[in-house]
């Protein structure tokens, strides 16, 4: 296999082009979001430990892996900081990346669930604490730009839930990790923020405490606003609780803001996007669109999965890819907007509130300065 070389300086960060995003349900080539170097590791030679509050520590090969019962689940996999560029250019400066809508993919991910994993080290905490309890992940496989390893940490009491479909991923797409998609084995954390889906994954511990990783306490927190600056934010780090959840979103792929449209013959053109769930609530059930954000109409959610087996494949997690026909009067800075609404009525909002780190922006979806002739 060729060595891929990246330096600690410049990681791999990129999303694709969101026209090209929006035409697969299923993305085959998502966005790269990496705090350091891409690893090269030996699949045949890397394990997995578990360890810390556990009956046996244990050390696991790919092979035993794959020995245990795999699990599929079709999820969307998203950067913290997606649509972060909006945030940034429509309420104020933000720190970190910027991230435009395409910070996000859809893949159908294979491996078995961590609840099989952690089960088979035997939980040895009192039942009056797991509430409380954390499984940190960590790759100390590669320095970071921040630490000396990339680690993040999610709630024992959610990967105990079989229905919360966390998993040991070992393929995507039916084939197996690329390395820069964290070859041989990463975590997925469905409806969870994408930085605690941890790549090049060699260490679980389970622990009465969060990750101590700069990932977990100093970074993809939503600070209150107050927090406007580097300085003042050191005052609230160890006071906000880590991002979890991604709230409901959407975005419009087609057309372009600053474009040029051209009408059918019915004065009308197409808009196509994406939709995601707010964190365990999905699927997405309703999507609308708006000429100038006055009056709203129903946009179609298209059929979703067609592989094999598509009616016993649990959409939950997915991401909702949608189409609609509005009628349009000819014009320049024309705006269009998309709002979505997921099953448990969680429906975004014109605009959040702004926080420094730019995260978890999820105001309507915007294309903007369309000239439509």
């Amino acid at each position: 296999m060729v060595q891929l070389e990246y330096s600690v300086e410049e990681p791999l960060n990129r999303e694709p082009d969101l026209e090209t995003l929006v035409s697969s349900f299923i993305t085959t080539d998502g966005y790269d979001r990496n705090h350091g170097p891409i690893p090269n590791i030996d699949t045949g030679t890397h394990k997995v430990s578990v360890i810390g509050l556990v009956d046996d520590e244990i050390s696991l090969s790919v092979a035993d892996l794959q020995a245990l019962p795999q699990h599929s689940v079709i999820c969307a996999l998203q950067c913290a900081g997606n649509r972060r560029h909006t945030m940034r250019t429509k309420l104020k400066e933000v720190s970190g990346i910027d991230w435009f809508d395409g910070a996000v993919m859809n893949c159908k991910w294979t491996g078995p669930l961590l609840k099989d994993v952690l089960e088979k080290a035997g939980i040895n905490i009192e039942d009056e604490k797991v509430e409380q309890a954390h499984v940190a992940f960590s790759c100390f496989q590669t320095l970071t730009q921040e630490d000396d390893h990339y680690g993040a940490s999610i709630p024992l009491a959610r990967t105990m839930d079989r229905d919360s479909s966390i998993l040991l991923a070992l393929q995507m797409n039916d084939k197996p990790l690329t390395p820069n998609h964290g070859a041989p084995v990463r975590v997925i954390t469905p409806g969870i923020a994408g930085a605690r889906s941890v790549k090049w994954l060699d260490q679980i511990s389970v622990q009465m405490s969060e990750s101590k990783s700069y990932y977990q306490q100093h970074d993809y927190k939503i600070l209150p606003p107050e927090a406007d600056t580097k300085e003042k934010a050191e005052n609230y780090w160890g006071k906000v609780a880590a991002l979890q959840d991604m709230p409901v979103n959407s975005v419009i792929g087609v057309p372009k803001s600053g474009t040029t449209v051209q009408r059918d013959a019915d004065g009308t053109i197409e808009i196509k996007g994406y939709a995601l769930p707010s964190g365990a609530d999905g699927p997405i059930v309703r999507v609308e669109v708006s000429v100038g954000g006055e009056t709203w109409q129903d946009a179609e959610l298209i059929k979703a999965y067609e592989g094999e087996d598509a009616e016993d494949v649990e959409l939950k997690w997915a991401w909702a890819l949608w189409t609609a026909k509005v009628k349009v009067e000819k014009g320049r800075d024309i705006k269009i907007f998309s709002r979505a609404t997921d099953k448990s009525g969680s429906t975004q909002e014109k605009c959040p509130e702004w926080n420094l780190r730019g995260v978890a922006y999820n105001g309507y979806g915007e294309a903007f300065g369309l000239e439509i002739v």
